[in-house]
């Protein structure tokens, strides 16, 4: 009885706030992002003038054999992030820090890594989730890191249904992880996926309105052209629904999944872009895919077809 009388209060609760302000639709509409874009920028000048475009490599896009070799290759094409896995980074802080000692290279995003998922059925494994995330966001912060990325759920994870209980749960949940990222100085950043990998969040507008529900500092949410080309109807789009709340982006071809030109004329991301450059975006651009061939060729290729593109938004 104690348990479903709180769940009443928080549905009250919640129901009040989105009553003064207006329906869950409308946090997702074009008007909406655009009204969330220009109060954001209010004062601060020309959004586009402050858009930056910071490319960061996950670990095995570079060629090399060690960390150093990798960053060294990383610095002759002007990259600035490094997105590293989540998995076993505690022990990897020192090597990561010595590694990227007088470089350019900063650490960006860290991918994921935790054990378990935050909407089990089972008790054990979701406080794998929240015991394993809690201890990759540490690291996060020692390394400096913009955050680390969770997924709710992947399909054929047992888990709880979608209802509106569920998405109350995920939000206390979430607001856990998130203040526990804030006193680490790192964010948890959200990531929506396409249907052939999740049943729970695919749009960017959804995980932004998550991130404005949970209501902490500590947490944000990331684009992944991949995913997108699935699940939204437009880039630009996209990337303003997001707004304020967007902290992050993955890039990769469009068909395949590989480098970035990969794929020919599919792999056109200038519309995002100007969405990215619309909210003033200055965070990383990091490249998550695969290569079908030499890297020491396809690698400059794509970040060449990268920052022309992004010229032209």
């Amino acid at each position: 009885m104690e348990t479903n009388r709180r769940n009443f209060l928080r549905k009250i609760a919640l129901g009040g706030a989105i009553a003064s302000v207006g329906s869950l639709d409308t946090f997702a509409s074009p008007l909406y992002a655009k009204e969330t874009q220009e109060g954001n920028q209010k004062g601060k000048g020309n959004a586009k003038s402050l858009a930056q475009l910071k490319i960061s490599f996950q670990e095995g896009t570079p060629p090399g054999n060690s960390l150093n070799e990798k960053f060294d290759y990383m610095e002759k094409l002007g990259i600035v992030g490094f997105e590293p896995g989540g998995r076993g980074l505690a022990g990897r802080i020192k090597e990561i820090q010595d590694a990227l000692k007088g470089r350019p290279i900063k650490v960006s995003a860290i991918c994921a890594g935790f054990e378990g998922w935050i909407l089990a059925d089972d008790k054990k494994i979701k406080e794998q989730c929240m015991s394993t995330s809690k201890e990759i966001l540490a690291a996060a912060g020692e390394l400096g890191s913009t955050g680390m990325i969770i997924v709710p759920a992947f399909n054929g994870q047992q888990s709880f249904p979608h209802t509106w209980d569920t998405r109350l749960q995920l939000i206390e949940d979430l607001r856990e992880l998130s203040e526990f990222a804030l006193r680490h100085n790192t964010k948890l950043i959200l990531e929506p996926l396409n249907r052939q990998e999740t049943f729970y969040l695919r749009t960017v507008a959804d995980a932004a309105a998550l991130c404005r529900d949970v209501d902490s500092d500590g947490i944000r949410c990331l684009g992944d052209f991949w995913h997108m080309t699935f699940e939204e109807t437009s880039d630009q789009g996209a990337f303003l629904s997001g707004g304020k709340y967007l902290n992050h982006v993955h890039i990769a071809s469009r068909k395949r999944r590989s480098m970035p030109g990969e794929d020919g004329a599919a792999d056109n991301y200038v519309d995002g872009f100007k969405g990215l450059k619309a909210i003033g975006y200055q965070e990383y651009v990091s490249f998550e895919c695969g290569c079908n061939g030499d890297r020491e060729i396809l690698v400059p290729a794509a970040v060449k077809l990268i920052r022309e593109q992004w010229a032209k938004a």
